[in-house]
């Protein structure tokens, strides 16, 4: 039988207020893995006020940097020693290949390792006034206080550490609402947390859906700044709902990603990171390359390679040895994917490869649709246009720099982009000209902790990950001594 989960708020484990559940299925074979208590306006606000009460009345702001890293630390271990549960349950929720899940969860350790190393390191500055050398001048960064944490399904361990690492570093409490249908493994985080030892209240885990928790999260005024993961309508509504509040949003959105391959790139690299770029995670990915601009000199031999690569895509239940596409994350999200390709067929499209739902044998009962690839497209296509998040990709051929620049920055969004030369120069060129915030050359998809997180235009505000993320989760105080005190005179006397 399905377990039944928790939410974790001020220190103890809970049904929601009301004692509803939701059914928590696995996209492999559409049964019930679990039930998760759907949380209430009132949950939400209990576990704002625990977090209130813990970094105002309790001390936790008080906390010494040294004891933020330690506990940190103490956390980063025990993740490692569950790795296997936490990849295990990643892969049942979410349907990716289980080796995917693995390294979501080491690399997510090394997220929290490399906060606990910065959470005691210098901040602030000191600046000359050019008024008065009297004046000893310096900023210093605080902590926000309780920051609320609204995250996305398709990476639901990496996009939860990216948010609680660094705000736990900087010495906020948290309130942390995952996506509504994965939280298994946002349960298992929250039990570690506990065994690290950070107090009652600092970390409240609430389920529930965006309406009901997430809009309270946004709207409390006792929540000092909001952080989203999420698709672009609910990142709207996210901002909307927190600007009642003038506070503090980083959102981190949707993306229509261009890797742009040149004819003289190492053609091996390109066409494997084509596929890489684009079909990881089942293309349920904001930064997958779901536009891949070719160079017409190699057009023609790419498409061979990409078509015959694609085909060879070994598709799943992630839990299977060699599986590296599983199944979309529902039945719901599966007939959107399958909609967006009849919808390429009939703008015109040329349907290159793929895009049926795969029903033999054990993928009968799941969610699992075949790569799609996209070619003779034009710009005012919608499937050129806007993010579908699923394995389906267009493919549009280029002449030279400048028609390359202009395709990749041909859409709203501006998450990512990948460009692939032998000369480092012209693609360094390229890069500078990308309205991108991650950008890569010849590569296409790796994320460093050390490196900041997040695009331009309609792909977000702010940054995650790097010294960027941890300064979102603080605020910045300047502080003014003036060492020979004396009075002004101002009004006489």
């Amino acid at each position: 039988m399905a377990d039944k989960l928790k939410m974790y708020i001020d220190g103890e484990w809970c049904a929601s207020g009301d004692g509803a559940y939701k059914e928590i299925i696995n996209p492999c074979d559409g049964c019930a893995i679990a039930y998760a208590p759907q949380g209430t306006r009132d949950d939400a606000r209990r576990a704002i006020a625990a977090a209130k009460r813990a970094f105002c009345a309790d001390g936790w702001d008080e906390t010494p940097k040294g004891k933020l890293s330690e506990l940190l630390l103490s956390f980063a271990s025990l993740m490692e020693e569950n790795v296997g549960r936490l990849a295990r349950a990643e892969t049942l929720n979410t349907g990716k290949a289980l080796i995917e899940s693995e390294y979501d969860v080491y690399d997510s350790v090394g997220v929290v390792r490399y906060y606990a190393g910065l959470a005691n390191k210098p901040t602030g500055q000191t600046y000359g006034v050019a008024a008065d050398p009297n004046i000893m001048a310096m900023t210093v960064r605080e902590p926000i206080g309780v920051c609320g944490m609204i995250s996305a399904w398709n990476f639901p361990i990496s996009l939860a550490i990216w948010k609680i690492a660094p705000a736990l570093a900087a010495g906020n409490t948290i309130v942390f609402k995952p996506a509504q249908i994965t939280p298994m493994s946002a349960v298992i985080l929250f039990e570690l947390l506990e065994q690290a030892g950070f107090p009652k209240g600092v970390a409240n885990l609430v389920l529930g859906s965006g309406p009901a928790v997430g809009d309270e999260i946004a709207t409390n005024p006792d929540v000092g700044k909001v952080a989203f993961t999420g698709g672009l309508a609910a990142g709207q509504s996210v901002m909307r709902a927190a600007a009642g509040g003038v506070k503090s949003v980083s959102l981190e959105l949707g993306g229509k990603s261009p890797s742009i391959m040149f004819a003289d790139a190492d053609f091996d690299t390109a066409v494997d990171y084509a596929l890489f770029g684009m079909f990881y995670n089942q293309g349920e990915v904001c930064s997958a390359s779901s536009r891949i601009l070719v160079e017409d000199a190699i057009y023609d031999r790419f498409m061979e390679a990409f078509v015959a690569k694609t085909a060879a895509i070994k598709i799943g239940n992630g839990l299977e040895d060699g599986v590296r596409m599983g199944p979309l994350i529902s039945a719901e999200h599966m007939e959107t994917v399958l909609g967006y390709i009849d919808m390429g067929v009939k703008e015109g499209a040329k349907l290159a490869f793929g895009g049926k739902r795969l029903t033999d044998g054990a993928l009968a009962k799941g969610f699992f649709v075949q790569p799609a690839i996209f070619t003779d497209v034009r710009e005012d296509m919608r499937i050129v246009k806007e993010e579908i998040f699923g394995p389906v990709v267009v493919v549009q051929r280029f002449h030279g720099e400048e028609e390359a620049i202009r395709l990749a920055n041909a859409t709203d969004y501006g998450l990512a982009a990948g460009v692939f030369s032998g000369d480092v120069s012209k693609a360094l060129r390229v890069v500078r000209k990308l309205r991108a915030g991650i950008t890569w050359v010849n590569t296409y998809g790796p994320v460093y902790p050390e490196a900041p997180w997040g695009g331009y235009k309609m792909s977000g505000v702010g940054r995650e990950l790097g010294t960027y993320g941890l300064d979102d989760y603080s605020e910045v105080k300047q502080i003014n001594i003036n060492t020979r005190p004396a009075p002004t005179g101002w009004f006489g006397g």
